[in-house]
């Protein structure tokens, strides 16, 4: 029986030359795919088109032309004023976020070009503390609200927030009300907020600028939702219908405009704009004919989103 109970002496060691290297497990369809597949293909399952997070970065360079955006008001800092501590202090997890993501916040604030446009762009990154909506959170967004009517530019907001940051209490939640009086008097203006909902959008950012967009656009599959499905269902006592507060969901009860595959967001944006602005390139002709494309997007979109990969469908 030694033979059995004797550990083993082979030590087995997986390298890059074994071809197992770089591979994962779709959290979705669990197929297996290689990390440079899922970056060419935007990080979205080239199997089941499964949308996983962006950092606020990739979402960046995904979004913006090349070399056009510019960070700003990174002036502001976020701060412990109230010396907050749970299981740990407020300040700890603060740092520990920041080396995470190489971040100092959970938003990126800035102007950009799409496709040669130029607009006022903020993005939150769920990798920095779930996306919580902080003072300097709600700051920055708001300071670039009102950069955008200055300027007089569209804007487009990225949500992926877990809400409001329950360590800076009645700060953080004052911030719900500043973005969404900041988004009425933007919207005063008649320019055009575009709001795009990404996984997951909850909480206080549900419930304040992210639903208040002139389009409201979701990616596929995207949780979206004042309290998370399973808050819900042990407050009420109750089973949620299958999908809800998935944006397809959303789509069908009319909360949302339009699923938006991230293959076809940068163009289907750039029309969005088109349409909004009266701003479209090519002439009078193009601009008579952008409420018939833009009718045909939100007629077609939901069966594009439906459609499988080709490699799924073998």
């Amino acid at each position: 029986m030694g033979l059995f109970s004797s550990k083993p002496k082979i030590k087995v060691q997986t390298t890059k030359k074994d071809g197992f290297s770089g591979w994962l497990k779709c959290t979705h369809c669990t197929e297996l795919i290689h990390v440079n597949e899922l970056k060419d293909n935007l990080h979205c399952c080239p199997k089941c088109n499964y949308h996983y997070r962006l950092t606020a970065a990739q979402r960046v360079e995904l979004l913006a032309d090349p070399g056009t955006f510019k960070e700003l008001f990174q002036e502001y800092k976020p701060t412990d004023p109230l010396g907050f501590v749970d299981s740990e202090k407020y300040t700890d997890r603060l740092d520990r976020a920041k080396k995470k993501t190489n971040r100092d916040e959970a938003v990126m604030a800035g102007l950009c070009s799409i496709e040669k446009r130029t607009i006022a762009l903020g993005v939150l990154d769920f990798s920095f503390m779930g996306g919580s909506m902080g003072s300097v959170v709600g700051e920055r967004l708001t300071l670039l609200i009102e950069m955008a009517i200055r300027e007089h530019l569209p804007l487009l907001i990225v949500s992926a927030s877990g809400g409001a940051r329950m360590q800076e209490s009645i700060l953080s939640l004052m911030q719900m009300a500043k973005t969404s009086a900041a988004i009425a008097k933007y919207q005063e203006t008649c320019l055009p907020y575009i709001s795009l909902l990404t996984n997951p959008t909850t909480g206080g950012v549900t419930a304040s600028f992210a639903t208040l967009g002139d389009i409201i656009i979701a990616e596929p599959d995207a949780l979206i939702g004042f309290a998370g499905p399973r808050v819900v269902e042990q407050t009420t006592r109750e089973k949620l219908p299958p999908g809800a507060q998935k944006s397809e969901f959303l789509l069908e009860k009319g909360m949302i405009d339009c699923i938006v595959n991230r293959h076809q967001l940068k163009d289907k944006l750039s029309l969005f704009l088109d349409f909004l602005t009266g701003n479209a390139r090519g002439g009078k002709k193009a601009q008579e004919a952008l409420p018939k494309k833009l009718q045909e997007i939100l007629d077609s979109v939901e069966q594009t989103e439906e459609e499988e990969p080709a490699s799924a469908k073998k």
